[in-house]
């Protein structure tokens, strides 16, 4: 099978990528290696899969030196010109969707990039998968689409008409452009709910990248909401796996309608743990791992923030048997595991 994936230079589409290559499928990866955090990092995860640096050179294909069945371009989903030369010249199967400007809290001071890369983007990718014959389209929503939602667990048959940041406003658009183009075209989309997902290589901007380094160089750590958050959080592999069965499973059945010949071909689902962590024992089992005590600064609520995620995810669990399985404790020291051999604290720098 032979698929795209888009922003694999990032967090969930490096796994996404390791995980479908080491099965054997063959892929294509996009990422626009963009300055939202380190470089270096998106770098070294693609170093991981065999792309060197000729990936900073834009528009060229890059050959993996560890795959021979995985190919890199440096590319923006902006670009449609680009984009749908790249459909029509690799005929793929299946598409997923990764890419996207992401964080609640840069959506305040950058919108634009929002519009871009999540609206206008997302519009070239349906695009380039209705002209193309893709078979499926899995792409990546957010938890925060629920915004102040305070019926637990969060469940798919929820109201989302209300987002409280604009990055939830895009995840919600995607939504509807995809529920749009599988009622239109025939085109199969399932769009996943993500619930805080952490685990190696994660994000610098997430709370458990910016603990761990504040910790380590006994600086304070920004607890927000008093500590009073509660947090679905999910590991990386367990994230991954429910990924993978989604991408091998075109929805043939939707609660939202959308049908088109008798046919419904739109799906959303949750993809999260479905155990919910209080922010302080988070807090708690990363003091462990490192074995220091952190500096905490209580502060309030933070814009665009919700004090609570918890997913249902019982469609995931009935339907393509997904259970993820990783404690938090686990996770965690996975990650430190990962963190101390790689970035070698003293010296990394985000």
């Amino acid at each position: 099978m032979k698929i795209l994936i888009t922003g694999t230079a990032g967090f969930i589409g490096f796994h996404l990528a390791k995980k479908l290559l080491d099965r054997g499928d063959t892929v294509v990866g996009i990422d626009n290696i963009n300055d939202y955090y380190d470089v270096n990092l998106k770098y070294g995860r693609l170093a991981e899969t065999g792309i060197n640096r000729d990936a900073e050179n834009w528009h060229s294909p890059v050959q993996s030196t560890k795959y021979p069945n995985y190919t890199f371009v440096r590319m923006n989903l902006e670009d449609r010109e680009q984009l749908m030369q790249l459909f029509q010249r690799e005929k793929f199967d299946k598409v997923c969707n990764l890419a996207a400007q992401a964080g609640v809290r840069y959506s305040l001071e950058n919108p634009h990039a929002y519009i871009s890369s999540n609206i206008v983007g997302f519009m070239n990718i349906l695009e380039g998968c209705r002209h193309n014959n893709i078979k499926h389209l899995a792409y990546a929503s957010s938890s925060s689409v629920y915004g102040n939602n305070t019926k637990m667990p969060l469940s798919t048959s929820d109201n989302v008409d209300h987002p409280i940041s604009l990055y939830a406003a895009t995840k919600k658009s995607n939504e509807l452009m995809a529920h749009t183009y599988s009622h239109l075209f025939n085109l199969p989309t399932t769009g996943l709910r993500f619930f805080t997902v952490y685990g190696p290589w994660g994000r610098p901007d997430m709370a458990l990248f910016l603990f761990t380094k504040a910790i380590t160089q006994g600086k304070p750590i920004q607890v927000f909401n008093n500590g009073n958050m509660v947090r679905d959080f999910t590991y990386i592999d367990d994230i991954i796996e429910g990924v993978t069965r989604v991408i091998d499973s075109p929805p043939s059945q939707s609660s939202l309608g959308g049908t088109r010949g008798g046919l419904s071909l739109y799906a959303i689902y949750n993809i999260g743990n479905s155990a919910p962590v209080p922010l302080i024992e988070f807090i708690n089992a990363i003091e462990h791992h490192l074995g220091k005590t952190a500096i905490k600064e209580f502060l309030p609520m933070q814009p665009g923030d919700v004090p609570r995620t918890e997913a249902d995810v019982t469609d995931l669990v009935e339907k393509l048997g997904y259970k993820p399985n990783t404690p938090v404790s686990v996770g965690i020291g996975e990650f430190i595991k990962w963190y101390k051999q790689y970035f070698k604290p003293d010296s990394y720098r985000v």
